[in-house]
């Protein structure tokens, strides 16, 4: 029997050995295992914490060039290797090939804008009222940042917080997440040999209980940038604010996608299926909310049906596959008891519903879509994170609206139309971080802010220039001549 490898933690510029190792497993393919990777003790975990806080004030003074550098070599690899990448994000996590390669094209160029951000770094020089005073207003690094990151997207979440943190001048300790981190451990090899100074950048991987726990609880990290559940999230604002910490929170969605009388309805279809389905409905952007007005909905209804007919569901590596696996089974018994949850509330079920028998032993579901459903039922209100979506009819656009917005959660949210009365409407009315006209709710570019409202997300943006407000602090000096 072949031993799987070993992947360390990355501790102060040495891979160290954990306390334990746990397997990686492909979930097209359960007798498929990745390797094994570390589970650091808290030992580890504050070892990485002191590394970081040791190195930050050489670090965060340095030169902006030597940082650029560094980080334009780090995306230049990942998008060079982007297959390779990319097959092994879909074999760990489970997207289709094209979905992972380009997860990983995303993550490379994630990094070389934040290369370039190093050179673009910009302030205020502005007078006073004081005559003969000038003021500077300048932003300086946090400090330690604890990044905790989710299973869905392996290497880009933690991509749109590392690049950004090590930009501003921080240093990084970085906690994937337990059930992927072979995305993670790859991105961690490659910044190894970037030129960043030891202590810059540690991995330390584990559970959420330790290593997680630990980060968040530390007085020597100065900021938390968390994507994951909501009662997580909850949880780490609390210990922060309870510290004086600076927290940043992207957390879960329940995204409504609206579908007008008027819309093209092969594009509204397409797009509902995009939003609901691909990337196995595993994105905090989903949408498994079809909101759809009284004229167009039983055509709406049968067309999508048909087009689900034509969905491939397979091994993530093999040719022709539309959506791979649930990520795990845990996540696939989830699904499954939300599904039984929508036919003992009363929803009609209209594709899907059960598993998919494929050549190899794996977490194969197919997409599941409901439809005669209320506003008030749990498919409707909590979020699956899986190929599951209900279908709402509402009388008009003005119901539409009101219960897009009737949730706890406002990341994405979605219109069909050809109106231009209603899209500019939507856009400003809608109780949402991103809005999307004609388009899938899932689906975000790397250079513009990526955030919500409501219970969807705490504190300022990520990503694009808008993730300076979270990784650096504002200084206003006065100089009097």
């Amino acid at each position: 029997m072949t031993t799987a490898k070993r992947y360390d933690n990355y501790i102060n510029g040495e891979w160290l050995a954990g306390a334990d190792y746990s397997a990686n497993i492909n979930p097209s393919e359960l007798s498929d295992t990745i390797g094994d990777y570390a589970k650091a003790d808290l030992g580890q975990v504050h070892a990485a914490i002191d590394a970081a806080r040791a190195a930050f004030p050489a670090y965060s003074t340095s030169g902006i060039q030597a940082r650029h550098d560094s980080l334009d070599k780090v995306g230049t690899e990942i998008l060079a290797r982007r297959e390779e990448l990319g097959t092994l994000l879909a074999r760990e996590e489970g997207k289709t090939l094209p979905e992972a390669i380009g997860e990983v094209t995303r993550a490379g160029n994630i990094f070389k804008f934040f290369a370039g951000e190093c050179l673009r770094l910009s302030g205020d020089y502005v007078p006073s009222v004081r005559p003969g005073v000038n003021v500077e207003v300048t932003r300086e690094a946090l400090g330690v940042v604890g990044l905790i990151t989710p299973w869905n997207f392996p290497i880009a979440i933690p991509a749109w917080k590392i690049a950004p943190a090590l930009a501003y001048g921080n240093c990084v300790v970085l906690k994937p997440a337990d059930l992927v981190p072979g995305c993670a451990w790859a991105l961690a090899e490659i910044i190894s040999r970037a030129g960043f100074p030891a202590g810059v950048f540690n991995l330390v991987m584990g559970s959420g209980r330790v290593v997680g726990d630990a980060l968040v609880q530390s007085p020597k990290v100065d900021g938390i940038s968390f994507t994951g559940s909501v009662g997580v999230g909850r949880q780490i604002a609390v210990s922060c604010v309870s510290r004086q910490a600076k927290v940043q929170l992207e957390m879960g969605g329940k995204n409504p996608q609206i579908i007008l009388d008027d819309a093209d309805l092969k594009q509204a279809v397409e797009l509902s299926v995009q939003s609901a389905f691909y990337s196995t409905g595993q994105r905090c952007t989903a949408s498994s909310r079809l909101i759809v007005t009284a004229g167009i909905h039983d055509q709406f209804v049968e067309a999508m049906a048909e087009r689900m007919k034509s969905i491939k569901v397979g091994h993530a590596l093999k040719s022709g596959t539309d959506i791979g696996p649930v990520v795990s089974q845990a996540q696939l018994e989830q699904d499954m008891k939300y599904i039984d949850i929508g036919q003992s509330e009363g929803a009609r079920l209209v594709s899907g519903g059960g598993l998919v028998t494929c050549d190899t032993e794996g977490y194969f579901l197919a997409p599941t879509l409901f439809a005669d459903s209320e506003a008030s039922m749990r498919i409707s209100r909590e979020e699956i994170f899986g190929p599951v979506a209900n279908i709402v009819r509402v009388a008009d656009y003005d119901a539409a609206l009101a219960m897009a917005n009737d949730t706890e959660f406002g990341l994405s949210a979605g219109i069909a139309t050809t109106s231009l009365k209603y899209a500019n409407h939507f856009k400003r009315h809608s109780q949402a971080g991103m809005v999307m006209v004609n388009l899938p709710t899932a689906g975000v570019d790397y250079h513009v802010p990526f955030g919500g409202r409501k219970g969807s997300s705490y504190g300022s943006r990520e990503q694009g220039r808008y993730a300076q407000e979270f990784y650096t602090v504002v200084k206003t000096s006065y100089i009097g001549s």
